[in-house]
């Protein structure tokens, strides 16, 4: 199954971090987050990747030509350094295909963008590429096919310090928690297309209002709700929260290291945005 990465947006919260870096290829650890979320789509078999590029597209395009499989890899090196034997190996099965998208375009505008590149897929894959999740793929696929829809995407709690308030017309506190006490969800980024996607994708829509407003209407629009580990990582804080979780041993979403916590699940419909 292809899955469509969107690696285009400037990431203008995280311009502390870099000018010069897009959001996907700021390090977690010493990898990009890109890189991540790649190895948890290879951990359930899909290894058909296309990049949306346009901010930075030359720093991606440059990283895999001259990406090292020995930075997270063991290896054995001899003959004075002249020999060196991989032991393991992360991208020697993937294939990328890298598209220009358009420096300032839009969701919408980059899925449409690579309509063809997923001709013939009768489903695929796509995530914003900023958010890491130990969230169970093939229980969220199930979901999917069970209920036949257009398009489903993963349902989470934010990962927010903040307060969720409720007050009356003249300000009166009627209550106030928590965001994580609240019954609030938002979209996850982790997306499941049925091909008829692009049907209700016009010029120039970004793809969560006016066509998901179409999906609403139509009833094809489904939430997977997910409680365990999500995290997106839209602010220098947010990078400095996931870089502790790496450096600590056992990340919650590297799957691919036996990290996974907590079970699948069954999905229910739920409203929710990003």
């Amino acid at each position: 199954m292809k899955v469509v990465l969107f690696c285009g947006g400037l990431g203008m919260r995280l311009r502390e971090y870099s000018e010069h870096i897009p959001k996907p290829m700021v390090n977690i650890g010493y990898r990009p987050i890109l890189w991540h979320v790649m190895k948890y789509y290879a951990h359930y078999g899909h290894t058909d990747f296309i990049l949306c590029l346009g901010f930075g597209a030359d720093v991606i395009k440059n990283y895999f030509l001259t990406y090292s499989e020995c930075l997270s890899n063991d290896f054995v090196l001899s003959g004075g350094g002249k020999d060196l034997e991989l032991l393991n190996s992360d991208i020697h099965d993937w294939r990328i295909t890298f598209v220009d998208t358009g420096t300032t375009s839009n969701i919408g505008q980059r899925l449409k963008a690579v309509e063809k590149h997923v001709a013939g897929e009768e489903v695929f894959l796509a995530n914003y590429a900023d958010g890491l999740t130990d969230l169970p793929l093939d229980a969220q696929l199930a979901d999917f096919h069970r209920k036949d829809k257009i398009a489903s995407f993963a349902c989470v709690r934010p990962n927010l310090s903040v307060h969720f308030v409720s007050a009356s017309p003249d300000g009166l506190v009627q209550s106030i928690a928590d965001v994580q006490q609240a019954n609030l969800r938002i979209n996850g980024g982790y997306f499941v297309f049925k091909q008829s996607i692009f049907e209700h994708i016009k010029a120039g829509e970004e793809l969560l209002h006016e066509p998901f407003q179409r999906l609403l209407k139509a009833q094809q629009l489904v939430a997977f709700q997910y409680d365990g580990f999500w995290a997106c990582m839209d602010t220098f804080k947010d990078k400095q929260v996931l870089d502790e979780l790496y450096a600590r041993g056992g990340a919650p979403w590297e799957l691919w290291k036996g990290n996974g916590r907590g079970p699948a699940r069954d999905g229910r419909a739920v409203t929710a945005g990003r």
